[in-house]
């Protein structure tokens, strides 16, 4: 299912590509490592949720450094067991930052490489009224037209103070640790929202406590 052009639509009613992007000078930020050939990747939905009780983290490792979401079982149950299944399956290894907005957000999540991929199945979690995309909120792109928290595998995390997007996206957690990172990865992007050198995500590693 794509997944590309509600968020990118939001993006453009937010200024987020207006920002300089002084970031693109000849120096590079992350280490210098291979960019991942695109494939399409598809996925059986998961059948459980994850189990009552338990404290779940994504431990996301890229070439720019690592940086940790711990997911909300609470707002988001079924997407935060997609995301675990996802993860658990290498479904995000080798893949990249697709989609950089300098001040707004960083978006991956998509083996294509496009903004038009997905794991071949979607969850549904509507965000409770009120829900505000703050700084470090993890959240799951979808396109225009999919209800109200309909979630893929392409996430995002918010790197303005508020980006100011309506309740419309699935929020999945929070980044717990290595904020600075992405707050570094959010810097790497041009005009076009493109990044301006490779952001690789080498590997996503469930943590469970």
């Amino acid at each position: 299912m794509p997944l590309v052009t509600g968020l990118a639509l939001v993006a453009a009613g937010c200024g987020g590509a207006d920002t300089d992007t002084s970031a693109s000078g000849s120096s590079t930020v992350c280490e210098e490592v291979a960019v991942p050939a695109p494939e399409e990747r598809t996925r059986e939905a998961p059948g459980e949720p994850l189990e009552a009780g338990k404290t779940y983290t994504l431990t996301f490792e890229t070439n720019c450094g690592t940086f940790v979401v711990m997911l909300d079982r609470e707002t988001a149950p079924k997407t935060a067991a997609s995301l675990v299944a996802l993860a658990e399956s290498g479904f995000y290894d080798a893949t990249v930052v697709h989609r950089i907005v300098p001040d707004f957000v960083i978006q991956g999540g998509d083996p294509t490489q496009e903004g038009n991929g997905g794991p071949g199945y979607a969850t549904v979690d509507a965000p409770p009224e009120g829900t505000t995309y703050v700084k470090g909120v993890v959240a799951m792109a979808k396109t225009s037209v999919d209800p109200p928290g309909t979630s893929g595998s392409q996430w995002f995390v918010v790197t303005a103070e508020d980006a100011g997007l309506p309740a419309d996206y699935a929020v999945v957690g929070r980044v717990s640790d290595g904020l600075d990172v992405v707050e570094k990865i959010g810097q790497l992007g041009d005009e076009a929202e493109q990044p301006t050198e490779p952001v690789v995500v080498e590997a996503v590693t469930v943590g469970r406590s």
